[in-house]
């Protein structure tokens, strides 16, 4: 009895990490071609493609605002299924990626502060370096194979889930303006009706389906940015199922949802955004920019905020007894994880086109120094983790911060 419900998560989280770090190396692959598109000569093709409207949007609106939704549906899957049976699921076990998540967030938003204060055109983007990218940094880890203990690789996976659980609500809170009161409540509506069907045991998911369509649709016409009703459907979706213990692990809705999304998300819909919003057009950049607050902000709050932050409260939590290293890792690979935690592509992406949505001319900046500090934190944590010698742990000892 004790064994049954434990399974089933690890695996999951397993399959979860191999689907995101090969996803991660396809990311990188799209990122590259995005960025060799926009300073080639089919620059001009490139983005005509982007802004042709197909209805009443643009295909780069299609992709950020639908085709994304089902991306965040994942994230809030995650988030559901981890704090309620899996790694995220007691307090002891929150406690080293929960801290670190959120010391992760405040130190790279503290540093793009200093470094704008001044500036209130470009101030509003301080929530830009607080992402970590779960899918590059799981491809940059992944390219190490063993010598990366598997406690560490939960251990970023968990404090990514956190942190996106964080940059949800950091949009919901502070990238929503002209708000539709008519619209957003009749989405409360809607998504009160999808909760009394959990309440009234409904296990098919067609019917969360149906009325998750309705209210992406009412949440985009309310003012609220779309994807958060892809969180938002997803906290609905019964995480039980019908019948025994066994079959209710296997027919569980939120587990066949996630299991459907999990590939889709990693290598079609997330390489398709990087693909849409990686392009940086070079040559309009003068050298002035690589040295601009706002790309100085966000390169070096990805860079050295995310690793000041992370490692900082890490060691914070581990010296004050709440938890501990995670097994079989040393103090030189937490580094090189805090490192790669700086990997900030596709949230902070995201975040930076609704910071900047009125000023468009600033997202240059903005991808600037999201990919010269995601680049830097990338190759430093891959170093470090390179050369870092694993713990030795004694046979039988079982203290970890995350362990199975």
């Amino acid at each position: 009895m004790l064994n049954g419900p434990v399974r089933r998560p690890l695996s999951m989280l397993r399959e979860f990490l191999d689907s995101e770090a090969a996803g991660g190396l396809i990311l990188i692959g799209a990122a590259i071609l995005a960025l060799l598109l926009a300073n080639s000569p089919l620059a001009p093709q490139y983005g005509a493609a982007l802004h042709a409207r197909i209805g009443p949007l643009s295909l780069e609106h299609w992709i950020n605002d639908a085709l994304m939704v089902l991306f965040f549906l994942l994230v809030g899957l995650e988030i559901k299924r981890e704090f309620l049976e899996g790694q995220l699921a007691s307090w002891p076990r929150r406690a080293l990626p929960g801290i670190a998540a959120v010391g992760g967030m405040v130190v790279p938003a503290l540093i793009y502060a200093t470094f704008n204060w001044q500036h209130p055109d470009t101030l509003r983007g301080w929530a830009i370096p607080t992402a970590t990218d779960i899918a590059f940094a799981l491809g940059v880890i992944s390219l190490l194979g063993d010598r990366v203990p598997s406690s560490l690789k939960v251990f970023l996976a968990a404090l990514a889930i956190i942190d996106d659980l964080g940059a949800v609500l950091v949009i919901a809170v502070f990238y929503t303006e002209d708000l539709s009161l008519l619209d957003l409540g009749l989405a409360g509506i809607v998504l009160a009706g999808l909760i009394g069907l959990n309440r009234a045991g409904m296990r098919r998911l067609w019917p969360y389906l149906l009325l998750g369509l309705l209210l992406w649709l009412l949440v985009f016409r309310s003012g609220v940015h779309a994807t958060i009703a892809g969180v938002a459907l997803a906290m609905t979706i019964p995480l039980q199922g019908g019948g025994g213990q066994k079959d209710a692990m296997r027919s569980s809705p939120l587990h066949r949802l996630e299991h459907s999304l999990q590939r889709p998300v990693a290598f079609v819909i997330v390489p398709i955004f990087g693909l849409a919003n990686a392009g940086l057009p070079l040559a309009d950049l003068g050298a002035d920019a690589l040295t601009a607050p706002l790309t100085l902000g966000v390169g070096l709050g990805l860079l050295v905020g995310k690793f000041i932050g992370v490692l900082g409260s890490a060691a914070l939590v581990i010296r004050l007894g709440l938890a501990s290293l995670p097994m079989g890792a040393s103090w030189p690979q937490m580094a090189g994880v805090a490192l790669l935690c700086g990997i900030g592509f596709t949230m902070s992406l995201f975040i930076g086109m609704l910071a900047f949505e009125e000023t468009p001319e600033l997202l240059g900046e903005v991808k600037l120094g999201i990919i010269i500090g995601s680049l830097l934190a990338g190759l430093a944590g891959w170093t470090v983790l390179r050369l870092a010698q694993r713990k030795i742990t004694p046979p039988g000892d079982r203290r970890a911060g995350i362990h199975r």
